[in-house]
């Protein structure tokens, strides 16, 4: 990840009902988290109200770019 990308992952909302950020979501997959359960441990994400309706799918769209 290039610093301007990390700079912008830092920024953008990677859960917003938990208020996580979408660079702890790619440093959860970059540190051996594999599926979404994996990066909800990590990270906090999946529990707020929306129960994961809203992040999951990008977490798995993630997952499938690290294959």
């Amino acid at each position: 990840m290039q610093p301007d990308e990390r700079t912008k992952a830092a920024l953008k909302a990677g859960c917003i009902c938990k208020g996580v950020k979408l660079l702890r979501r790619i440093e959860a997959i970059n540190t051996g988290a594999s599926t979404f359960a994996e990066v909800a441990a990590a990270t906090g994400i999946g529990d707020g109200p929306c129960k994961g309706k809203r992040c999951e799918e990008r977490v798995w769209q993630l997952l499938a770019g690290q294959r």
